[in-house]
């Protein structure tokens, strides 16, 4: 042993190690092979990344995987070296992601079928958005061309409308968490806006990433408010797309989605004036029409009924005419009365020596009975 050899017990050489990597490595960021992976007790989580020449072994928890993972999918984690007093070197896991194109890919497609056997994508959990919304939650970059072609078109093609922007990161290590924040922050409003629009522009599988994460899309899926979410190009399709209540094709799609263009509904406010001053016309002339009829029909009715009273009044004329007594006396006969004015209609009413009235058309004359003549009745 040397004079300037440090001598230390095993547990202090353990913390003078650790000392010495947290202060010249507090923490790395390491890309590799995913190999060994084990989870214990549905709690730690035990893996080894390696490449062609070394292999160095991970430690972390469940709620640190961005999904399924499976061996041989290219990791990047983020972590601190730390020496253990008894399992010996290994870096605790602070974040890790997929890396590469074709392990993004293939940690999406695990996770998707893990969310599909649990209900998340299903249609019956899709709500309406409200058409068109008055108040919208935006969570995107501000900065991005997402967010300027959003805006741009949803003004072009509505106005008017309030927008709550939450600024995020949209890519790399920090952008779920971030995400999921904004969505927690909109859904713990105490007046909430009508729908959440999460978006993000066209790029690689790896800065599209963030949107396929466990976290992000169960999120998306747990929102109370309803979601719309549209992520890269026509092409792409994200698992938070999947969960949200409605996917847009490209964020100038998802405004044309959220509202009408009004330069259209003018068009058909226009369209349905007309329409309606036609109708009108046409119900009023129709009603006049019908109205010129009735006017008619009362006019028949009542000039049929007059007429029919007229004749029978004439009837009645008439009836009366041939029982009037001064009609039988133009026709020649006479009216005989008695002293006190009976009318004499039978030779039995009369005896000798009466005194009678006898009247015809022009006159009357006083006369005596002398004699009476009776006959058979004809």
């Amino acid at each position: 042993m040397g004079p300037e050899d440090v001598v230390l017990g095993v547990s202090e050489f353990v913390a003078l190690l650790n000392q010495t990597l947290e202060f010249a490595y507090p923490g790395v960021v390491i890309t590799g092979e995913l190999a060994n992976l084990r989870v214990s007790k549905n709690r730690w989580v035990y893996f080894d990344l390696k490449d062609e020449d070394s292999t160095v072994k991970f430690f972390g928890t469940v709620y640190q995987l961005p999904g399924p993972l499976e061996d041989g999918m290219l990791l990047q984690v983020r972590g601190q070296p730390k020496l253990h007093n008894l399992y010996g070197f290994s870096v605790n896991v602070q974040s890790m992601r997929p890396a590469g194109e074709g392990s993004i890919r293939k940690a999406a497609d695990l996770l998707q079928a893990k969310l599909l056997a649990e209900g998340l994508f299903d249609d019956s959990r899709k709500r309406f958005l409200p058409y068109p919304p008055s108040r919208i939650g935006l969570i995107t970059s501000r900065q991005s061309a997402a967010y300027a072609d959003f805006v741009k078109v949803l003004g072009a093609r509505w106005g008017g409308l309030h927008i709550d922007l939450i600024d995020v990161q949209v890519q790399g290590e920090i952008a779920p968490g971030q995400i999921v924040g904004a969505l927690e922050q909109f859904n713990a409003l105490a007046e909430p806006p009508e729908v959440v629009v999460l978006i993000r522009g066209g790029g690689s599988a790896e800065d599209l990433a963030a949107f396929s994460t466990e976290q992000v899309t169960r999120a998306v899926a747990a929102s109370r408010v309803p979601t719309l979410v549209a992520i890269g190009h026509e092409i792409d399709v994200s698992l938070a797309e999947l969960a949200a209540d409605r996917r847009a094709s490209t964020p100038s799609n998802a405004a044309e989605l959220l509202v009408p263009d009004r330069r259209s509904v003018v068009a058909e406010i226009q369209a349905f004036r007309q329409k309606l001053a036609t109708d009108s016309l046409r119900v009023l002339q129709q009603a006049r029409n019908e109205l010129l009829t009735r006017r008619h029909d009362i006019e028949q009715a009542w000039h049929y009924g007059l007429e029919r009273q007229q004749g029978s009044l004439e009837r009645q004329k008439q009836l009366l005419e041939a029982f009037n007594p001064r009609a039988a006396l133009r026709r020649g006969y006479t009216l005989v009365r008695n002293d006190t004015g009976g009318f004499i209609t039978s030779v039995q009413q009369l005896k000798s020596n009466d005194h009678l009235s006898v009247q015809w058309r022009d006159g009357s004359a006083r006369v005596s009975v002398t004699s009476i003549n009776k006959t058979d009745h004809l």
